[in-house]
């Protein structure tokens, strides 16, 4: 029986076989952004899938969300992190119940005419999202924000920018705030430029918030309370989100490897790479690999629309999804050897990208940590 996540899906994979893949070697070779695809997916209506009905969105939750981005990163991974990060911030917009601007930012959301972003990282803390360096300060009405964000996916290209920083006066280092910066903020702008080994497209370039001055209606978060916020909001769509891309690029190494072991002849033998054992071994290996992570993200996003505690599944599926598109990437540039190596298939791009997910903040080892604290009692944090 069809129903609207199914329809959804379908029309994620028929964006994804007709635009993002047509493009998707264009957008690698020349680190360019996607932007063909992104005015597919605007169009269709997919940027508002997770956003509620009472704004014009489809209302979809994390199950469609993860499916979605899956497809789409089988075909582009830089588009699918693009997909990701824009609903991480849309969700921090519309866990904001007290934002002015709410209802008229998340109407343009669902109607594909507003890109909105993540911009955590910083250079001073690196990886550890959680602790930003930069500090507001406030007089009055207005607050100034100064930052060196490090990463930011989609930077130059967003309409918006969900940006933390650490309270005005605060010294902890999770006392954080949550602003919504337009892009037209007078200060911000792209201080670097994007040229990574994967997801060359996805414009994950520095940022810098130069005295940034917002007012106080632009507080996404209440004063300092914006970690637990972005921990309850941001960090669940950004696992499975992140784990979904994991397991799509896994998926698209896995077929690309197998249509080239059932195309290609060992023409002195009168045979296909197929019929050598060795190498449907590792086929079957990545198969699994791919299946046993899918089983996982479908899992966790069920349980994450369901609302059961998941704080621990959250950190494992990322992780696991991270080391095993390696693994599966890996397995699938020895399979087909030169075929590989010399870029005449997807293998070699789905592996670059592969390697992304393990050094994004939460990192896999960070995220080790923390899974090892979560076993122990341990505090996260300490």
């Amino acid at each position: 029986m069809e129903t609207a996540t199914s329809r959804w899906i379908a029309k994620a994979r028929e964006i994804g076989q007709e635009v993002l893949a047509r493009h998707a070697d264009d957008v690698d070779q020349k680190a360019r952004w996607p932007a063909e695809s992104l005015a597919a997916l605007a169009q269709s209506g997919l940027m508002g899938l997770t956003i509620p009905q009472a704004f014009g969105g489809a209302g979809e939750g994390a199950r469609a969300f993860a499916a979605v981005t899956r497809v789409l990163a089988e075909h582009c991974a830089s588009t699918a992190m693009i997909y990701l990060m824009h609903h991480c911030g849309a969700q921090m917009i519309v866990a904001a119940g007290g934002f002015s601007l709410r209802e008229r930012v998340l109407g343009a959301v669902a109607a594909g005419r507003h890109l909105t972003t993540l911009a955590f990282s910083e250079k001073g803390s690196r990886s550890h999202f959680w602790a930003p360096v930069s500090q507001a300060v406030v007089n009055g009405d207005t607050h100034r924000l100064c930052a060196e964000k490090s990463w930011v996916t989609s930077a130059g290209h967003a309409d918006s920018y969900v940006v933390s920083t650490r309270s005005a006066g605060r010294s902890e280092p999770t006392a954080m705030t949550i602003y919504y910066a337009p892009k037209d903020a007078p200060g911000l702008a792209v201080s670097g430029r994007w040229n990574g080994l994967g997801l060359r497209g996805n414009a994950s370039a520095p940022m810098r918030l130069e005295n940034v001055a917002l007012p106080a209606a632009h507080r996404l978060s209440p004063e300092g309370e914006g970690f637990d916020m972005a921990m309850k909001t941001i960090m669940p769509w950004c696992q499975v989100g992140s784990t979904a891309v994991s397991v799509g690029i896994a998926q698209a190494a896995t077929t690309s490897t197998r249509k080239h072991l059932l195309a290609s002849k060992l023409e002195h033998l009168g045979q296909s790479l197929a019929s050598l054992p060795n190498l449907r071994a590792r086929l079957a290996q990545m198969q699994i690999a791919v299946d046993i992570q899918q089983v996982f993200l479908e899992n966790v996003a069920e349980r994450m629309d369901t609302g059961a505690d998941i704080a621990l599944a959250l950190l494992e599926c990322k992780a696991a999804s991270a080391e095993a598109a390696w693994e599966v990437t890996d397995l699938g540039m020895r399979t087909c050897g030169g075929a590989a190596f010399s870029k005449h298939l997807t293998v070699e791009r789905n592996s670059r990208d592969a390697r992304a997910s393990s050094v994004m903040a939460p990192t896999t080892d960070i995220l080790y940590d923390f899974i090892g604290r979560t076993l122990l009692d341990m505090p996260l944090l300490s």
